[in-house]
């Protein structure tokens, strides 16, 4: 089974978004170490089923972000849970788990569930809108989000959501110091090879998304630049 505690760069591809067949093919074979779809409204078992059966022509492994009980299907490496750290709605802390274990709890493979801990951080993207997270915090509220995900939840992945716009590199790192165990991903405007590198110098798993529908070649410049700063690193 492949680990995703390895990975370094991610591509996350939306249900939602049309992507050509072409395009596809570049991302899926650009060497990126895993495809992750999700999205933040109109994800349906139908766009998510079309858009993974067509990712699986590749070898590249395939992820799940479930946002909706509805969109979940057979098929994928893994499934990340997002548990919303900073949420007030129960819905996106843990009733959305809850329903899903009822509904295929007998079925389920627990290796491949993974939860991850969201601290959404963009006041403005549709993420935060959905889940009613708090965005207005501090650094020293992200540390204790942090502590909180990998010390009292035991979490495997602590992300931080920036959906949109690039973060602060210092935070970044800061939150980086704190963790021990848990894995921390980084996504939220990196739409060049530059960005794409100064963040995995500091996150263990970039995410990019946006900047694929918007421009091919960066796109596909920062898998590159991620390779280049993990040689760099060893």
């Amino acid at each position: 089974m492949v680990d995703f505690q390895t990975w370094r760069h991610v591509f996350k591809l939306d249900p939602a978004k049309p992507i050509a067949d072409e395009q596809l093919e570049r991302i899926c074979e650009s060497g990126t170490d895993a495809i992750l779809i999700g999205g933040s409204d109109n994800v349906t078992l139908d766009n998510v089923l079309d858009l993974m059966a067509r990712v699986r022509r590749y070898t590249v492994p395939v992820v799940l972000e479930v946002s909706t009980v509805e969109s979940v299907t057979p098929g994928f490496d893994y499934y990340f849970i997002p548990t919303v750290l900073n949420s007030d709605n129960p819905l996106w802390i843990k009733g959305l788990h809850h329903e899903a274990i009822r509904e295929y709890g007998d079925i389920m493979d627990w290796e491949e569930l993974i939860p991850e801990g969201y601290c959404i951080l963009n006041p403005d993207c549709k993420a935060a809108e959905l889940t009613g997270a708090n965005t207005a915090l501090s650094l020293e509220d992200v540390v204790a989000y942090a502590r909180m995900a990998e010390h009292f939840f035991r979490l495997p992945i602590f992300y931080m959501e920036y959906s949109g716009t690039y973060g602060d590199a210092a935070w970044v790192s800061k939150i980086r110091e704190v963790l021990d165990h848990t894995r921390l991903f980084y996504g939220g405007g990196i739409d060049s090879a530059e960005k794409a590198k100064e963040m995995a110098g500091i996150a263990d798993t970039v995410v990019i998304g946006n900047i694929i529908y918007e421009d091919m070649e960066k796109a596909i410049s920062t898998v590159q630049a991620v390779a280049e700063m993990t040689k760099e690193s060893l």
